[in-house]
C-alpha cells in the first residue's frame, strides 16, 4: 500500500519536477523531446530573469505583483476567516428563527459563476471608488469567500458539546465571550482548512484579478505571469521559472498547516 502512495505521490510530483529542472537550462537547452534531462550547466538566471524582468525582451519581472498578491491574499484570507468563524459559530450554536433558511441563502453563494457577476461587480466597485486597486481585489474575495467559510465553520462548531456553551453561560459569559474564550481556542482546525482554501484560491485566482486591476502595477502574480512571454519570443526557462516562483507560497503553506487539513476538512462531516 506505501509502496502505491509513493509510486502516486512522484507521479503527482512530476509537473514540479518539470517546472524546476527547465527552469535550471538555458533557453538553448529547451527542448520537448530532451525536457527529462538534466541541465548541461545548472543556473539560477532564469529564477533572476524571472524575477526582476528584461527590458531588452520587453516583459515585467513578477517582484511587484508577487508582494501585490501577498497583500491582497493575507488580509483577505484573514477577514474571511473572521467572518465564517463568526457567521458559523451563531448558526451552530444561536439558532435563532429562520436560521436554517439564512444557511441556504448563504450556500447559495457557492454556487454563482464569477462570469455572470462581472458587470455588475465591476459597477459597484466603481460606485465603492475600489475599482483597480488591492483593497476592491480584497473586498470581492471576502465576499465570495463567506458561503464556504460559513459552511466550514458552522460544521465544525455543530460538533462541540452544547455543554461548553451552557457552562460559559453560567459563569457570565456572553456571546462574544463564550466565541473568544471557548471557540476560538479549540478551532485552530477549521482556521488551518480556512486559510489553506482561502490563500490557494485567492492566490491562484485570474479572472477577477485581470478585471478588477487592470493595471499591470496592481495587478497579482498570476496575471504578470501570463504576461512574462516577451514581444517577440517566449521563453519557455523563464516561464517555467515564473510558474515555480508563483506557486512557491501555495505549496509551503500546505506543508506547514497540511496536518490540521484533513482534520479540520472532516470535522462536522458525521454531525451538521
Amino acid at each position: 500500500m506505501y509502496a502505491l502512495l509513493t509510486a502516486f505521490a512522484l507521479l503527482y510530483l512530476l509537473p514540479i519536477y518539470v517546472l524546476a529542472l527547465t527552469g535550471l537550462k538555458s533557453y538553448a537547452e529547451v527542448n520537448l523531446y530532451r525536457m527529462w534531462d538534466w541541465p548541461a550547466h545548472v543556473s539560477l538566471d532564469s529564477f533572476v530573469k524571472a524575477w526582476v524582468g528584461s527590458e531588452a525582451q520587453g516583459f515585467r519581472g513578477l517582484d511587484n505583483n508577487f508582494w501585490n498578491s501577498l497583500r491582497l491574499a493575507v488580509p483577505a484570507t484573514l477577514l474571511s476567516a473572521a467572518l465564517g468563524s463568526l457567521n458559523g459559530y451563531v448558526l451552530a450554536k444561536w439558532r435563532f428563527r429562520g436560521s436554517d433558511a439564512v444557511f441556504t441563502l448563504l450556500l447559495f453563494g457557492m454556487f454563482i459563476p464569477y462570469q455572470s457577476i462581472l458587470i455588475p461587480l465591476v459597477q459597484v466597485l466603481n460606485r465603492l471608488g475600489l475599482y483597480g486597486s488591492i483593497r476592491g481585489l480584497i473586498f470581492v474575495h471576502v465576499v465570495y469567500g463567506i458561503p464556504i467559510t460559513t459552511l466550514i465553520f458552522r460544521n465544525y462548531y455543530a460538533t462541540v458539546p452544547n455543554e461548553l456553551v451552557e457552562a460559559a453561560t453560567i459563569d457570565g459569559s456572553g456571546i462574544l465571550g463564550i466565541f473568544r474564550y471557548v471557540m476560538v481556542p479549540i478551532s485552530l482546525p477549521a482556521f488551518a482548512v480556512v486559510a489553506i482554501w482561502q490563500f490557494t484560491s485567492i492566490w491562484n485566482d485570474f479572472l477577477f484579478g485581470v478585471i478588477v486591476t487592470p493595471r499591470p502595477a496592481v495587478q497579482p502574480i498570476t496575471v504578470a505571469l501570463n504576461n512574462l512571454a516577451g514581444s517577440y519570443i517566449v521563453e519557455w526557462n523563464v516561464q517555467m521559472a515564473g510558474a515555480l516562483l508563483a506557486a512557491l507560497p501555495t505549496m509551503l503553506l500546505y506543508v506547514v498547516l497540511g496536518r490540521y487539513f484533513m482534520r479540520g476538512l472532516l470535522a462536522g462531516s458525521l454531525k451538521a
